[in-house]
């Protein structure tokens, strides 16, 4: 444990676990105030470039798009010979997965609630030319007063004025047919996944269903969007209409975050 880190936070208890290390709650020395603390082992990635650079870009496009209300803010880094460590706002009410899990249906006005604050998480990063990757439920947490942050930027990247991105990062069920192909892709695969989100919280089920990944990806691929008349019939046809923009295959016609912010189903609230 750094030093630095043991002088001004007390470490607690272990609130989660990762592929590279662990999420700690820690306590300021000075105030008393609890945050999370999120420890990378060093050692694990050191043999491997890609992810090397994947975990020193997470501090730097954090501290870019922090100190937006529904993007959790970064406080302190601290490095040591085998860890690296970054003091996060402490969100303790759980993420947006549970709540799938415990009621697997939402109505409208409560999809609202959470696609409102999420996509302004999202406009907010891609105006600072940021696109987060891996926007899914088990990213979007909320703290002690019940507001959404987006969380886990371990996948973003820049992608600057008008530039492309490539590799194949992202979640299965949240991943955009374009990243899928391999081809160059551009900031609007968060809207995708955040239009899946949607999806899966008006209808209880994915867009794009599969028993493996390889499933997935091929239904992905298809991109043949549905709208089962015994699941959406109380379905508006604002929120369809969104849908379909949101998880249009061509990039061309889905609309930026922007774009989805001004949707008359996402201001009719």
């Amino acid at each position: 444990m750094s030093r630095a880190l043991e002088r001004e936070y007390r470490v607690g208890e272990e609130i989660g676990r990762g592929k590279y290390g662990v999420v700690s709650t820690c306590h300021s020395s000075v105030t008393g105030q609890c945050f999370a603390v999120k420890s990378i082992d060093k050692r694990v990635i050191q043999n491997d470039a890609v992810d090397s650079q994947c975990i020193s870009n997470e501090a730097k496009l954090m501290q870019l798009v922090s100190g937006h209300p529904n993007v959790l803010s970064i406080f302190d880094v601290y490095e040591d010979d085998d860890f690296l460590h970054f003091v996060l706002e402490f969100c303790g009410s759980g993420d947006l997965f549970e709540r799938i899990t415990a009621r697997p249906v939402f109505g409208e006005s409560e999809a609202r609630r959470i696609m409102v604050p999420l996509m302004e998480a999202i406009a907010h990063c891609h105006r600072l030319g940021v696109a987060h990757r891996d926007v899914k439920p088990d990213n979007i947490l909320f703290n002690s007063y019940n507001q959404l942050k987006l969380v886990d930027f371990g996948s973003a990247e820049c992608f600057g004025n008008g530039g492309l991105m490539s590799g194949i990062v992202g979640t299965p069920y949240y991943i955009a047919p374009e990243v899928v192909s391999g081809r160059p892709y551009d900031e609007k695969v968060d809207v995708w996944s955040a239009g899946v989100i949607l999806y899966i919280m008006l209808a209880g089920i994915p867009p794009f269903y599969g028993e493996s990944a390889k499933e997935i990806f091929e239904a992905v691929l298809r991109a043949n969007l549905r709208f089962p008349r015994s699941i959406f019939a109380s379905v508006s046809s604002e929120a369809k209409d969104l849908l379909r923009r949101m998880l249009s295959k061509d990039v061309s016609r889905r609309f930026s975050a922007d774009q989805v912010l001004r949707h008359p189903w996402m201001t009719s609230g």
